[in-house]
């Protein structure tokens, strides 16, 4: 069954990956770099300071520090634990597919894409109650994750499994941020 399951993943990437185009590899390099999204990161800091205020973005930001780097760690934890290849590194694909990155770091599960969706989670269920179309901000994580596949760095399972594990510690750290800022600073929450 896991056999399936693999072999299916690596159809799907090659799919995906062969959706490439050599005119578009160099905005998918640019993608793929966090460092290059910072305009968004700021645009985002803006907008969750004037909700919830200086103090309480420290807290926040303290929170998605920790977050990501909790998520990063145990990421690399599952990473050496696997010890699943990158398709550009894949023996079985690498002569089929398009490799505009090389990377000889382990594949499962994507470290990218479990901190983006992590850092988003945690922002959206901040800012949902003042925003109605606050989900916008998981096209990031999307479109961050996409360019992995693009570049031939990961799986769509590893990117799947980074989205639900990103959730999840996305949750788990708000709900520590909510009780936090509950026991003690009481007056940040705004119920």
């Amino acid at each position: 069954m896991l056999e399936h399951i693999v072999s299916l993943d690596k159809e799907l990437f090659v799919f995906l990956n062969g959706l490439g185009s050599d005119k578009y590899d160099a905005f998918w390099l640019i993608i793929t770099k966090q460092f290059n999204w910072t305009p968004y990161f700021l645009l985002l800091l803006f907008i969750l300071q004037r909700k919830i205020g200086w103090k309480n973005l420290g807290i926040a930001l303290l929170f998605i520090a920790l977050l990501i780097a909790f998520t990063d760690q145990t990421t690399n934890l599952f990473k050496y634990y696997f010890q699943r290849l990158r398709p550009c590194n894949d023996l079985e694909i690498k002569g089929i597919i398009r490799i505009v990155k090389h990377s000889d770091t382990l594949s499962f599960f994507s470290g990218h894409a479990s901190s983006s969706c992590a850092s988003m989670t945690f922002l959206f269920l901040i800012l949902r109650k003042y925003y109605k179309y606050a989900f916008v901000i998981y096209l990031f994580p999307l479109v961050f994750a996409y360019s992995r596949i693009y570049l031939g760095l990961h799986f769509p399972l590893d990117i799947l499994v980074g989205y639900t594990y990103g959730l999840l510690t996305g949750i788990a750290f708000y709900k520590l941020y909510v009780y936090f800022l509950r026991k003690y600073f009481p007056s940040y929450i705004n119920d």
